[in-house]
């Protein structure tokens, strides 16, 4: 469903159904194939093949997939997919492939600061490799004592300085992709006690010495891992930016993502709705069919209006990010914040609809139920969403 106010074009709206018919046949069989908790190359290369990473990156190489449907991004290499086309990408992955969807966004989350910040050699090098699906990106900023914190990195991570470069030092963990990861977008601290402003940005290839790293067992199986780094060497060739100026580099990256992981959660949400809804509609119980009973058509409308509520907020932060309205941060606070809580209930109450079925391993809702945890997690919990829009509520 859509409002008038946001209603796709035709041009998104063949798209749309273009992914999911892709996920459906040939990138959900690849998922299904793969080893639970690695990197997944064959289903990298098939999105690649098909222009689905060539579309987070506009500009930067050829694909079967049209051009951007909502005409915001411009041919420059380094022009950011536009963020309305990014959410209804990852909607459409989530309704069928959440291992598809996942692999396409950690691909983003690990370039996008190499495709706003980097050199012209680090991006010739790395994105065209990206977008063909043979290069594997990472994105490295949490640390175990700083999470949603960013801005807290303390000793975990450090960069000390040498004669032509600075050498990494420290731990970080639940890393997208690592430790199978090709690259890696590292923060670390350069400045001790300066908060904000001490951390610097660097591009690290994997082969880089003194750089390991270990594979995390989470509730859902994606590619998450822990990185070390024993005396790792980088130079000013590998700053993603200036020096000391890599929050900036990381909020950046995620002022873009945020409102597109609320897509991911609307995508998975209305999956759960399509098959509730389904199942509703022949269970017979009670002398009948469920979608009969007064409580579970009621909890069928109130997941369904919760959907449109958090699509639509979804699709308005991601339209005002592609205005480039200033302030943002609110709007894509309430999107994630709303769109991954209701993703949660829809979910949940999904599985209440088809009762003890859903809870048997490999179902698609046990499935769901274990994937939208996370959400309300990563790229900022959900308190931190809300001190975020409490904030803006008194800023101007």
């Amino acid at each position: 469903m859509e409002s008038a106010q946001f209603r796709l074009t035709p041009a998104q709206t063949a798209f749309c159904a273009q992914v999911r018919a892709l996920a459906e046949t040939e990138l959900a069989p690849l998922a299904a194939a793969g080893a639970p908790g690695h990197v997944n190359r064959p289903l990298l290369e098939a999105m690649g093949r098909h222009g689905l990473l060539a579309r987070l990156f506009p500009g930067a190489g050829s694909g079967s997939a049209a051009a951007p449907a909502s005409g915001s991004a411009t041919a420059d290499h380094r022009a950011e997919a536009a963020a309305l086309d990014l959410c209804l990408l990852r909607e459409s992955l989530a309704q069928v492939s959440t291992e598809a969807e996942t692999a396409l966004a950690l691909q983003g989350l690990g370039t996008y600061p190499v495709v706003q910040n980097g050199s012209e050699e680090q991006i010739a090098h790395w994105l065209p490799k990206v977008v063909a699906g043979t290069a594997v990106a990472g994105f490295a900023l949490s640390e175990p004592g700083s999470g949603s914190d960013a801005a807290s990195l303390s000793l975990a991570a450090t960069a000390s300085p040498t004669g032509d470069g600075w050498t990494l030092t420290g731990e970080k963990i639940w890393i997208s992709n690592a430790p199978e990861a090709d690259f890696y977008s590292v923060f670390a601290r350069t400045t001790p006690d300066a908060g904000s402003r001490g951390i610097t940005a660097f591009l690290v290839p994997a082969d880089r010495p003194g750089l390991t790293g270990e594979h995390l067992d989470m509730i859902s199986p994606h590619p998450i891992g822990r990185l070390i780094f024993d005396a790792v060497p980088v130079t000013r060739a590998d700053l993603l930016g200036e020096a000391d100026q890599g929050f900036r580099v990381a909020m950046r990256t995620l002022d873009l993502f945020r409102p597109s992981v609320g897509a991911f959660a609307v995508g998975m949400a209305q999956a759960a709705l399509d098959a509730s809804i389904t199942h509703a509609g022949r269970r017979e119980a009670f002398g009948g069919v469920l979608k009969d009973l007064q409580a579970v058509s009621h909890s069928l409308a109130e997941m369904a209006t919760r959907i449109e509520a958090a699509r639509l907020l979804v699709y308005s932060a991601a339209e005002a990010y592609d205005a480039g309205e200033k302030r943002i941060a609110g709007r894509s606070a309430m999107a994630k914040l709303f769109a991954t809580e209701t993703a949660q209930f829809v979910i949940d109450a999904a599985v209440q609809i088809h009762g003890a079925v859903a809870l048997q391993h490999g179902h698609l809702l046990e499935h769901l139920y274990r994937e939208v945890r996370a959400p309300r997690i990563y790229e900022g919990a959900s308190e931190v969403q809300r001190t975020i829009i409490g904030r803006e509520l008194y800023r101007g």
